[in-house]
């Protein structure tokens, strides 16, 4: 995909980063000839947007197909295209326009119009597709200096290629690429997480895809402890997850 885009000046980087809304996503796929964009670029890598809400509401709803199906169709005039953009997408956003919101010290002036605003930038059925959402909050001083808190890379690594070795001796592919008719089969999770599971999605108003992938993460998780079964706790941290999804 690089190699097809190189008539243009654009990084080639794994990991495609774009924090400004006037490089956007589709810009390659403009004119009348279809080429391949961000999206595109960052196949079997990751796409970074800072900033998420300032994108523009057109470009972030074309995300909608290829973060379902993995490819990315482009229509012009002349003739039509296909491009492969499976690409694991990684978003950052302020709580709110100056982005103290919820802040102790208070310096949040927006009012709660300006912030429903900036959220409502999101639509449904883009966050439909946004597996995690982990509020970020603002570190102490006092804990800049100090040492971080958490497991070396080097073990966080190990289990995750575990988690993944464990997926396709399991099913022959990632969790993430499980159609619906395998989610049934590999991700169904035992008496006590199913009735957690369905108690949610009545409470939350689950769509069926958010539903599907609320099962896809908890079986992930389930992975990652090295479990054979989806217990409830694993369910439960993958509708926490969900619910703040939801309440964004």
């Amino acid at each position: 995909m690089i190699s097809i885009a190189t008539i243009s000046p654009i990084l080639t980087a794994v990991a495609r980063i774009c924090d400004d809304i006037v490089a956007a996503i589709s810009k390659s796929n403009s004119g009348s000839t279809p080429r391949p964009g961000e999206i595109s670029l960052a196949h079997h890598g990751v796409l970074f947007l800072d900033e998420l809400p300032e994108f523009d509401r057109r470009v972030l709803e074309s995300l909608r197909e290829p973060l379902e199906s993995g490819r990315i169709h482009i229509s012009r005039a002349a003739r039509q295209a296909e491009f492969p953009a499976r690409f694991q997408l990684v978003a950052a956003m302020n709580p709110c326009p100056c982005g103290h919101h919820g802040a102790p010290s208070g310096r949040c002036r927006c009012t709660p119009e300006q912030v429903a605003r900036y959220r409502g930038k999101l639509s449904g059925p883009l966050l439909d597709r946004i597996d995690l959402c982990i509020e970020v909050p603002a570190v102490p001083a006092e804990s800049l200096q100090q040492a971080p808190d958490g497991e070396p890379s080097q073990v966080v690594r190990a289990r995750v290629a575990a988690a993944l070795v464990r997926q396709h001796a399991r099913q022959g592919k990632p969790n993430a690429q499980l159609a619906p008719h395998e989610i049934d089969a590999h991700c169904r999770p035992d008496a006590a997480g199913a009735a957690l599971l369905q108690q949610a999605a009545a409470r939350l108003g689950l769509s069926a895809r958010a539903f599907h992938r609320v099962q896809k993460v908890a079986r992930t998780i389930a992975d990652l402890a090295g479990a054979d079964s989806i217990a409830a706790a694993h369910v439960a941290e993958a509708v926490q997850l969900r619910r703040q999804a939801s309440q964004e």
